[in-house]
């Protein structure tokens, strides 16, 4: 355990207090983890706490509100979060408990956390409490809720969330009894607020095993659900993923396809990087597969033609939805949108790259040449995801990688703004008011070649122009 915890914890038995590091850090120990941080909990009160830190010459910071009972430590530079043992009854609220209250017991206040294997507690000697058999679950790697399960997740709506997240992060399986729990939940979900889950949505789409926690989420059903946002005072229901409820029933076309789009894309999401951005583009990838206009069937074989450009459509809707910022959802769209595209450079002679990477430096949602190439590398991620997520044995991603790499060369010659041109003052003393046309009309010549983005290839070409332009304006 950190050396600066078990000071804490110290302390606190030294007053003659219980005190215990409790919850996910007693988790991640148990695990072989280095812990992010370290709540402990303990008999004493909230007066009580501050008395020994000030003791012990150690800052304190009271949080009021919602943290009932919880003081901030400060040892040795590292917060800590103290909690008084305690109990909660839940009422109308799908998030917050109704009433808390000081519980004289640890036992009481362990049983009303989440998830077993979050809630044993450690003293400073590295002894273990465990009151609801977590040290078994985590052997078994099973997620499994402390009590009822039903009765875990209507009080709290959100645990349906965090139950996907820590499938994703811990890479457990969660047990039948709570999967058969979730939907008798689901009609608190409309009491969250769309800020709470997409928060939770965004934290499990990173967690090492996210497939496993996305499974969860679209088998229930708990994607179908709503929550709700507050507008003008009012609030209203917002949808959080219906639109991947149909890809568990969409077929795929055997050889090339070993999977339905469901699972594919699971294979896929589980074959890419821990990047947000990466991530929600390999969920919605082929979010459109299936849908009435885009499924067909051509020779006997299943067809979606075009479900990229309607995919990209759906994902920027989801994303702008959730209110993300419109470069994050412009940035997956563009992903999902050129998925097809980058398979097809990367597999065949005939295409010209470097024509349609200026088409994108002139038409795509890109500021700068290096989101240009950013973006270039999160499609080669993606592209590598989805050659994996076919699931066949002998599925190789080296050229997609090669060329991947080839095309950030071209994308890092590639100016998108007039910002990326390798100019200089000449240019502006020349043009002076006109510098801003000149130099629009330069960087399309550098981008379809006709020029070299260098100072004095720019200079002596802003000249031409100059006096092209002034010798049609006398004539006008």
């Amino acid at each position: 355990m950190e050396e600066r915890a078990c000071q804490l914890l110290t302390a606190l038995e030294d007053a003659g207090f219980e005190a215990y590091v409790v919850g996910g850090a007693v988790r991640d120990l148990l695990m072989g983890k280095e812990p992010h941080d370290y709540d402990i909990t303990t008999s004493a009160r909230p007066e009580d706490i501050r008395a020994v830190a000030e003791k012990e010459g150690w800052h304190t910071v009271e949080i009021h509100g919602e943290a009932f009972g919880i003081v901030v430590v400060v040892v040795g530079g590292q917060t800590f979060e103290v909690a008084t043992f305690r109990g909660e009854a839940y009422g109308e609220d799908s998030h917050r408990p109704d009433k808390v209250w000081y519980a004289d017991t640890l036992r009481e206040d362990v049983l009303r956390r989440d998830f077993t294997v979050n809630a044993m507690a450690m003293d400073c000697r590295g002894d273990i409490y465990d009151y609801v058999g977590g040290q078994k679950d985590l052997r078994k790697k099973r997620l499994v809720t402390v009590g009822d399960p039903v009765r875990r997740f209507q009080e709290d709506a959100l645990r349906l969330f965090r139950a996907c997240r820590f499938a994703g992060q811990l890479d457990f399986m969660a047990s039948k009894e709570l999967i058969q729990a979730m939907p008798k939940a689901f009609g608190r979900v409309s009491g969250l607020s769309l800020e709470r889950v997409v928060n939770e949505m965004d934290r499990l789409m990173v967690t090492p095993a996210a497939y496993r926690g996305l499974d969860i989420l679209v088998r229930t059903g708990l994607g179908s659900c709503s929550c709700r946002q507050k507008v003008k005072g009012c609030y209203e229901a917002v949808p959080i993923l219906p639109e991947l409820s149909h890809l568990p029933e969409t077929p795929q076309s055997k050889p090339f396809h070993l999977f339905d789009a469901w699972v594919h894309t699971l294979a896929t999401v589980a074959h890419t990087p821990p990047d947000l951005t990466i991530r929600y583009a390999a969920l919605f990838h082929d979010i459109a597969k299936g849908l009435p206009g885009i499924r067909g069937v051509y020779k006997g074989r299943y067809t979606d033609y075009g479900h990229d450009a309607k995919g990209a459509e759906l994902a920027e809707a989801i994303l702008l939805r959730w209110h993300k910022k419109p470069a994050f959802a412009q940035r997956v769209a563009w992903l999902v949108k050129t998925h097809m595209k980058f398979h097809f450079f990367a597999n065949t002679a005939e295409g010209d790259v470097q024509k349609w990477l200026r088409h994108e430096a002139l038409d795509g949602p890109f500021r700068r040449t290096e989101e240009l190439v950013e973006a270039v590398g999160q499609a080669t991620a993606v592209a590598c995801g989805d050659i994996l997520g076919c699931g066949h044995a002998d599925a190789s991603t080296e050229g997609t990688e090669s060329f991947g790499a080839y095309m950030a060369v071209l994308a890092q010659a590639m100016p998108v703004s007039t910002k990326d041109l390798h100019y200089d003052r000449r240019i502006p003393e020349a043009c002076g008011r006109q510098t801003g046309d000149c130099l629009r009309v330069l960087l399309k010549r550098v981008q379809n070649q006709e020029l070299v983005n260098d100072a004095d290839v720019l200079a002596e070409a802003a000249r031409r122009w100059l006096k092209r332009h002034e010798g049609a304006g006398h004539h006008g």
